[in-house]
């Protein structure tokens, strides 16, 4: 069973074939860091985690690497609100760390890499660089802008015609532009007032003179455009053409229109073979949006839900459709993943319990457990179908149910064997919590325990009580938790 995707380059499915028969190159669209996360970049992120896993399941070694977005209006916009910080750069570390948080709770595995946009600038001068030498990209007002009309396939992505497309970019960019659809590679100075006051709460004080980073370039002392920094980024720990680009649909055109463009006219190579696009999170009629405020944000539901509920909603729904969050769907995917938790503990009481032996072989309970395997492969190789392979897993789940309460003596070997399958298959394929406490569970408690005890040691440091405060640190640091202390108070990280 070879896995086949559904190529949005193409439109059509394909078998995969990646460049190396060991090998594969994933890029994953990451986070502007200009809010909290929310479900809905946490379905992007836990598709892509599950199409990591099962590549690795299969055999390959993942190259993952996902972006962080930290040089944007949007962060340049939420300068001096409340703790965010008086930059840009402390408002994109303080969303940078809610997300790190958040993605570790989500049991997410970890990319190779995680780049930023505020460090790969070098990179990104040298590829507008690169463009304009090419004859692909043009100089004006010290800003850069890609030619749109001497890219040969721009539009191949979204299936557009240049001469249908709407403008891209600011208002004030339009003028200084040979086509109204080319789009910025470099944008000269900082941000202007007015892109501030499109993005910046309402309830702060505007912003009157340009804030944000910049940074020194031929051209100009100014910021690189949006789309110019996925393909630096990848280009630098990927190299020229990848395997697989993941990202939510809404992103097609035009950040994605305009990596294709970009990266091809810069190397002359094909940039991406297989761009795998994620549904959006609805929430009643509008898709789930930090703009919209009609979001629940990761930190919320992880609470509320935990890990597994939350992992288990999203695989009952295909990387590719449409999902929508709603009361009725998080209860079904409680009771889905109750149903498999039981189902797996119930295995285990019996396969532990002196009624189990090894002269006892049940048929159907063997046979249920192959063909939970074969098609829960059949169904990931389907175009990573998760609704088929977890409907797999909960065959076995009845299976092991019904020979527990059928037999008065049990069998030994199969129990164990379900027992490795719904942690081969839930556990390491899918994320779930399968024979250990969650990674992303008991991770997140020990981090609000270890909140509460930073807590009152500022408070015992506020007090005057130093002695009790450093005596706090050393407890924390016999217990395998490095306390690191900053203007901007304390953090800490597990060794």
């Amino acid at each position: 069973m070879t896995l086949s995707v559904t190529n949005t380059l193409t439109g059509e499915r394909e078998e995969f074939e990646p460049q190396d028969d060991d090998d594969v190159l994933l890029y994953v669209c990451g986070l502007t860091v200009s809010d909290d996360a929310h479900l809905g970049h946490a379905r992007l992120w836990m598709h892509a985690d599950v199409m990591h896993r099962w590549l690795e399941y299969e055999g390959y070694t993942v190259h993952h690497v996902e972006n962080f977005t930290d040089v944007n209006e949007k962060i340049a916009a939420r300068i001096g609100d409340d703790e965010l910080g008086q930059s840009e750069p402390d408002v994109a570390r303080h969303f940078t760390d809610h997300v790190i948080r958040d993605m570790r709770g989500l049991n997410l595995k970890r990319a190779e890499v995680y780049p930023r946009v505020s460090e790969h600038v070098p990179q990104i001068i040298d590829l507008i660089e690169t463009l304009i030498e090419n004859g692909y990209a043009y100089e004006s007002n010290g800003s850069v802008y890609f030619d749109v009309t001497a890219f040969e396939d721009y539009g191949k992505l979204s299936n557009q015609k240049i001469e249908e497309m709407e403008a891209q970019g600011e208002a004030d960019e339009r003028a200084e532009k040979r086509h109204p659809a080319d789009f910025a590679l470099w944008k000269a100075g900082a941000v202007s007032p007015d892109a501030v006051a499109e993005h910046r709460p309402e309830e702060l004080d505007p912003i009157e003179d340009p804030c944000g980073e910049t940074w020194e370039s031929p051209w100009s002392e100014g910021r690189p455009g949006w789309h110019i920094e996925c393909s630096a980024m990848s280009m630098t720990h990927l190299g020229d053409t990848i395997d697989i680009h993941v990202g939510g649909r809404d992103l097609v055109f035009p950040h994605h229109e305009n990596e294709v463009a970009q990266s091809e006219a810069a190397t002359g190579q094909t940039f991406a073979r297989y761009w795998l696009h994620v549904g959006l999170l609805q929430m009643e009629d509008d898709k789930m949006s930090s703009s919209l405020g009609n979001f629940f944000t990761v930190s919320d539901a992880l609470d509320e839900f935990g890990v597994d509920v939350i992992r288990t909603f999203y695989l009952s729904t295909g990387y590719g459709a449409e999902q929508t969050f709603s009361d009725s769907a998080m209860a079904e995917a409680e009771e889905r993943w109750d149903r498999l938790e039981r189902a797996y503990e119930t295995a285990i009481e019996a396969c532990d319990s002196p009624d189990a032996y090894a002269s006892v072989e049940d048929a159907d309970l063997r046979e249920a457990i192959e063909t939970t395997q074969t098609d829960f492969q059949k169904a990931m190789n389907d175009d990573f179908n998760v609704r088929e392979a977890m409907a797999a897993l909960i065959e076995l789940a009845r299976a092991v149910n019904t020979h527990v309460n059928d037999a008065d003596e049990y069998d030994y070997r199969g129990l164990r064997e379900a027992i490795e399958t719904f942690e081969d298959l839930g556990g390491d394929v899918f994320g779930l919590s399968f024979g250990d406490a969650a990674d992303g569970g008991d991770v997140e408690i020990a981090e609000d325990l270890v909140s509460l005890l930073l807590d009152v040691r500022e408070a015992e440091r506020e007090a005057g009580n130093y002695e009790r405060a450093d005596e706090l640190r050393d407890e924390l640091d016999a217990l395998g938790v490095e306390v690191h202390d900053s203007e901007d108070g304390p953090s800490f990280r597990f060794e």
